[in-house]
């Protein structure tokens, strides 16, 4: 099996493009376009075409072309023959390309069909967003995702190969062969977050057929007395991530999916939920390297639908089928831990629902018997279904009865309802679910699982040793700022295994869902322009905020007090708050022209007592509560130092932020070398000399790229008509992101400016 890149010389409606790429991000927005789940972006239908020529070499053989992703609705052809149609955007899929012409020109046609809005309850992008890769097989022999590696034992360690045809395997000179053997690997390491110990299956099949399988060696046990991975306890710091890639939209980079994965990990989470859908190869791929757990998520919804148009209207045809090809494709990667069937669907509190649940669960199991399989249950939701007052409800049903105006709007907005009940009820929704009746009516399905995800019930968590023995539950979606109270449960109850916040990382669309305004509105639903949720505790750039390293101080991982500040900007305006986010606090004090404005200080620390100092002078002790403690205090310039001291009043360490001493542009990427195609990430931020980002210095950059291709520019303002692709846009308290390709060898210069001052940085290419 030989396999080859397939993501250059392709055109979109005409205009050549190289893949992978999202078509929607381009698109002008307007407020009458979908809605703010979209982000405003309006739908259309894009044609991508590619010809190229097949070597007679190939005549004999299968030839087949993978897509990791298309949204949505897409339909292939060959030589103008339709081959294919797959409606979900989020699974990959294999085409065979029957009727090639060989020794001639071949055109390979696909057509992604957006233009019914909306299908989703966040921004999808639209196109080929994920590669494209071409393979070519011998007859009867290996094909993509054929062979299952799986771990046998851990001591010693030992691996099962698995194939539909006789295969050799080669790991570190030891060999074996068939169709099911195993191998055993005395000097292998486990895989795990601490150790992610990787190897490499070579697998041969008859005259030189071959392919490269990398895994790791691991073994997942469960029960009511926790999660295990390799006979150690493991509690899961984990976080939600939508599958969009910040201000290139939805195309998936595998930069840009190794960067996403460090910076997570780095922040302390070891654990990710692929919210809602499968993931890109690209981000188990740095799972498994970095050590990231993965609970692996199928749909957002099954037959009831949230939007109109979106799978609702072809899960019962296809989710056999897209289950499948998750786990197929996701078999090796020792990074994923969980299958989830679902995000707060529901139908399990239903006859007809549960036994498509139990389907799932049974048909997860029969192709990997190793895994656990959860969902993220909203109890509230499948309680209000039992009620007959289901929350998500069928949308228009094309060519079918029409539905009356109040029928459409009521599935069209589900989700605004949903999101509307939580911000009225806050964190109150964490109890929502504590009724016997609810209980009663969830049991089945949850009882079904092998370990039970609860999305905001968390006032469940204590109930359960008594009401459920033996059941293993986790928070598959929680609010960032109950993270302490969460986290004192996970570590005091044995059969709460993690907690996933609401989310790790910004994301588009669900447009100001976790925001904090200060020109007043509505906490949801936020009007035109607004793009962004912000509702992650790393923005969109990849930049923590206050919010990250306070789960970080919970989990024990800060040695020193942490300082945060919310934005002294907007002095005598009170924000709108959203539920979804606990604080808006950034890790600055630079705040140029704001001395003597009102400056709410939150210090994080897992210590007894902290002291502010603001230039020296002492602003007070105060008791550390729930890791946090929080001084009111007015803005100067200067230097802010936060001490942390013992429960005996001793020193046990000290931070500290201090101001920008004036700002100019600064260009910083990433890396200082970059190989020809590398996608790098420069940073262009408002800075002083010492590298101090300032707050309050915000100015509208264009950037130029000389050697190379401007992908994206942009920055974390979730409220803004700017574009990411237009090359010009304002930084957000002081940052800003250029995303580019690199060209060909020899050097790639990156230039900014304001119009008077122009900073550049040089990236080798080589």
């Amino acid at each position: 099996m030989k396999t080859y890149q397939l993501n250059k010389n392709w055109t979109v409606n005409g205009k050549p493009v190289t893949l992978p790429h999202d078509a929607q991000i381009s698109e002008k927005r307007s407020a009458d376009a979908s809605n703010s789940g979209h982000g405003y972006f309006p739908g259309g239908i894009y044609t991508y075409e590619r010809t190229f020529t097949a070597p007679d070499a190939w005549e004999g053989k299968d030839v087949l072309v993978e897509f990791e992703g298309i949204y949505k609705n897409a339909t292939v052809k060959l030589n103008g023959k339709e081959l294919c149609f797959h409606p979900y955007g989020y699974t990959g899929f294999f085409v065979a390309l029957e009727g090639l012409r060989y020794g001639e020109e071949n055109t390979l046609t696909v057509i992604a069909d957006n233009s019914k809005l909306p299908n989703s309850r966040w921004y999808t992008g639209a196109g080929i967003y994920r590669p494209v890769w071409l393979h070519v097989c011998e007859k009867g022999g290996l094909r993509p995702e054929c062979v299952k590696i799986s771990t046998v034992s851990i001591d010693p360690p030992s691996i099962r190969v698995q194939a539909p045809i006789c295969v050799k395997a080669e790991v570190e000179g030891v060999c074996g062969e068939g169709s099911d053997f195993t191998l055993e690997l005395p000097n292998a390491k486990l895989w795990s977050d601490e150790t992610p110990n990787l190897y490499t299956a070579k697998i041969t099949a008859g005259e030189g057929d071959e392919t490269e399988i990398p895994f790791g060696i691991r073994r997942i046990e469960w029960s009511n007395k926790g999660l295990f991975i390799n006979g150690k306890e493991t509690l899961l710091r984990g976080g939600c991530v939508h599958h969009d890639s910040g201000i290139l939209g939805a195309a998936t980079y595998a930069e840009s999916e190794y960067r996403r994965v460090r910076i997570l990990k780095e922040n302390g989470f070891n654990a990710i939920r692929s919210a809602h859908n499968p993931a890109s190869k690209a981000l188990l791929d740095a799972c498994d390297k970095y050590g990231m757990y993965v609970m692996d998520e199928t749909f957002d919804m099954w037959y009831n639908r949230k939007n109109p148009h979106d799978y609702g209207c072809d899960f019962e045809a296809w989710w056999d089928k897209d289950v499948t090809a998750m786990v197929e494709r996701d078999f090796n990667h020792p990074s994923v831990i969980l299958y989830s069937i679902g995000n707060e669907v529901g139908e399990p509190a239903e006859a007809k629902g549960l036994e498509y649940g139990k389907k799932m669960i049974e048909l997860c199991h029969q192709l990997d018997p190793d895994r656990p399989v959860t969902c993220g249950a909203n109890l509230m939701i499948m309680g209000k279904t039992a009620k007959g007052n289901a929350l998500y409800k069928d949308g228009e049903q094309p060519g079918g009865e029409k539905k009356t105006k109040k029928e459409k709007k009521d599935g069209q907005n589900a989700s605004l309802m949903f999101n509307i009940i939580a911000s009225f009820v806050g964190s109150g929704m964490n109890k929502s679910a504590n009724s016997k009746k609810i209980d009663e009516v969830t049991t089945p399905f949850l009882d079904a699982l092998d370990i039970a995800g609860y999305n905001y019930a968390s006032g469940r968590y204590p109930l359960e040793a008594k009401a459920h023995p033996n059941r293993l539950i986790f928070g598959s979606e929680t609010f960032p700022q109950d993270i302490w109270k969460n986290w004192e449960m996970v570590k005091k109850f044995p059969y709460l295994v993690g907690d996933f916040m609401w989310t790790s990382w910004d994301y588009l669309g669900e447009a100001g869902i976790g925001a904090w305004s200060y020109t007043g509105g509505m906490p949801f639903n936020r009007p035109y322009p607004w793009l962004l949720a912000g509702a992650g505790v790393i923005d969109i750039l990849g930049v923590p905020d206050g919010s990250c390293k306070y789960a970080a101080t919970v989990w024990g991982l800060e040695q020193n007090p942490v300082i945060a500040v919310k934005p002294v900007n907007h002095p005598g305006v009170r924000p709108s708050k959203s539920v979804w986010r606990g604080t808006n606090a950034i890790l600055s004090w630079s705040w140029a022209n704001c001395t003597g404005n009102k400056a709410e200080v939150e210090v994080y620390s897992d210590r007894a007592e902290v002291e502010l100092l603001l230039n020296g002078q002492s602003l007070g002790r105060k008791k550390v509560r729930e890791c946090r403690a929080i001084f009111n205090i007015k803005y100067q310039p200067g230097t802010l130092t936060a001490v942390a001291y013992d429960a005996a009043g001793r020193e046990t360490g000290r931070s500290e932020l201090t101001s920008a001493s004036g700002a100019s542009i600064t260009v910083r990427p990433e890396k200082a070398a970059a190989k020809p195609g590398e996608i790098v990430y420069v940073p262009i931020n408002m800075e002083d000399a010492s590298g101090i980002v300032e707050s309050n210095a915000d100015r509208k950059l264009t950037v130029t790229v000389e050697g190379g291709e401007l992908l994206a520019f942009g920055s974390a303002n979730p409220c803004t008509e700017e574009q990411y692709h237009s090359g010009s846009f304002t930084t957000f308290y002081g940052r800003s992101l250029a995303i580019v390709r690199a060209g060909e060898a020899g050097s790639m210069t990156v230039t900014a400016t304001d119009g008077s001052r122009t900073a550049s940085a040089v990236v080798t290419v080589r």
